[in-house]
Parts: C-alpha cells; structure tokens; sequence
C-alpha cells in the first residue's frame, strides 16, 4: 500500500480554512490527526487531490472549562483525570478507542466524523476491485443489502454516543459564519453510510461545548467489539443522568455502532423520569432499543447477535451508572 500525491495546504486560522475550504470545493478532505483518513488512501478510498491539514490552526486545539477542541488529542484528554472526571461516559469512551499510540494521534473531531465502515469499503483495491466495487466507492451496487440506492455502513465513532447522552453541542464554521447545535445533530438521520453528516460545503468542526449539568452527572459508556484493546465498535452505548434516591430526575441514552448514525432513544428515557426503574423495566427498555436498532451484517460479528447484545448492553450501562459514585 503506497500514498498517492496530493498537494498539502497548512491554513493556520479557522477563516483561512473556510476560505481555502471554498476554493477547494469537492477536491478536498481535512486532516487531523490522519489515523483513518490516511490508511483509507493508502488502500485508495474516495482519494482527494488536496489535503488541509488543520494541525496549525490553534483555536481548534485544547480543551479548558466545559470546551474541547475539535484538534485535542485523545491522548492530552486521557490524561486529564481531572477534567475526565467531571464526565464519566466521555472519559469511558475516550479510553475505549483504539489504542494508546491511536489515541496520541487521533482528535476529537476526527472521531465525531470517523469514516463509516464496512467489510466492503475497508479493504485494498484489489480486494474490492475482484468484488466488482461497491456504493461507497468506486462502484454501483451494495454487497450488504443488495440493491443501488442506500450504502449500509455502519458508524464507527466512540465519542458521539457519550456526547449525545451529556446534551453535548458542536460548534461549526463555514461560509456563513458559525452556529451550534447539539451533537446528533451532526449527523444526518435520513441519509445513509455515503451522505451521513449535516455539514454544509466548506464547514468544518471547531469545538465541542460540555453543558454546565453535565458534569458530575453519572453515566457510563459500553463498548463491544472483537479484541478488546483496538478495534472499532461494534456496538457503543452511553447513558447519563441523575438519579434522587434511585428515582431517575434526568436519563439520556445514545447508541452507535449498529446503524450508519448514532441514536437517542428520549422517548424511552424520558417515561422512565421520576420513576425507579425495575429490573423489569429496564430490561424492557433495553429491547426496546434492540428492536429499533438496525444492524446488517457488514462487521465482524453477526447482526442478530449485535441486536441482542444492544439489550444486554443498555441494562449493563444502566446498572452502573445509577451507581452512587464512591466519595
């Protein structure tokens, strides 16, 4: 596997990127930390003639108060116990991702919009080339669900699920200046693994901003995948909230790694507000959340088994979470 040439643009303020973003309109992808993109075209996925690295645009690094940039390491916010702390299902998820020497790389805002994955789509050119290609790349056809209009690949980011389940929101520049919404909804519900965010042309991911009732919530953030130490998810599910006397005042819950979007079930969690929940009733919620999800059975493990760890997994969350944490 070889790297192609591209020509590498370092902007060092968020306007420049903007700018540079408009003129390179369709031929471009950002750079960030590079531990997905970079493998990706090294098997030729989706290749870009230009790259805009964003390591030299400083507002986009560091994380102080309730505010991480989209730059910040995995790695600098891993070993900020202190900030971790205020935020136990970030910090659960920030360790679960890949490996320590993936973390020193890997950004925040690089995994918010980590690539969607697929036994198709991640594999060498000549592999895919011998199948015939497929919707995601290069080709015309899905290989999952046989058909020629919706790419099923799965979402694949750790953070997102955590985020979503703290009211976490995202703050974005571009063309017509910034906004900020809350952090699902940088993901598009109706479209598919091909056309999954909600960016407009020439925005990129500034920051993320942690509400002020986040921190100290409980919470908690399960992950299932294949070898413990790196792989991505195949199934990520985050809860937080508060708990008054194991009556429930607030719960959020997210889900990621089982549809080409991560999901928040509030309907759901919300009948459980001034509730105790029961075994009983938590374990319907959990099926609940299973029988909504949609899996396939493009990842290493099956998709009827992904489905039933869905349940198993949302008890395992809750169960922890409301957990008094210990003083």
């Amino acid at each position: 596997m070889h790297l192609d040439a591209f020509e590498l643009h370092r902007p060092t303020s968020v306007d420049a990127t903007v700018r540079l973003a408009g003129e390179l309109a369709g031929r471009f992808d950002f750079l960030a930390g590079g531990t997905d993109l970079l493998p990706n075209y090294k098997m030729h996925l989706n290749l870009k003639p230009h790259l805009i690295a964003l390591e030299d645009v400083g507002e986009l690094h560091g994380h102080a108060g309730d505010r991480i940039g989209a730059m910040c390491r995995l790695a600098d916010l891993e070993a900020d116990a202190a900030f971790l702390d205020r935020y136990p299902p970030l910090a659960d998820a920030v360790r679960e991702v890949a490996t320590p020497l993936v973390r020193a790389s890997g950004t925040v805002g690089g995994n918010l919009l980590v690539e969607t994955r697929c036994f198709f789509f991640n594999q060498s050119y000549f592999w895919r080339a011998s199948l015939g290609f497929c919707l995601k790349a290069d080709g015309d056809q899905c290989h999952v669900v046989p058909q020629k209009e919706r790419c099923y690949a799965t979402f694949s980011g750790d953070l997102a699920p955590a985020l979503m389940a703290l009211d976490a929101e995202v703050e974005i520049a571009g063309p017509s200046g910034r906004r900020r919404h809350p952090v699902g909804a940088l993901y598009d519900t109706a479209g598919d693994g091909i056309q999954r965010v909600t960016l407009r042309p020439g925005e990129l991911v500034v920051a993320v901003h942690l509400p002020p009732g986040a921190a100290h919530q409980r919470g908690r953030y399960k992950k299932l995948r294949v070898r413990p130490s790196y792989d991505f998810p195949e199934l990520g599910v985050a809860v937080a909230g508060v708990w008054d006397d194991g009556r429930v005042s607030e719960l959020r819950l997210a889900v990621g790694g089982v549809d080409p979007h991560p999901r928040r079930f509030d309907d759901l969690t919300d009948a459980l507000v001034d509730h105790a929940p029961s075994e009983e009733r938590v374990r319907a919620l959990g099926e609940e959340v299973a029988r909504r999800v949609r899996p396939v059975h493009n990842t290493f493990l099956q998709a009827d088994y992904r489905r039933r760890m869905v349940a198993v997994y949302v008890r395992r969350a809750l169960a922890e979470a409301r957990e008094p944490v210990a003083a």
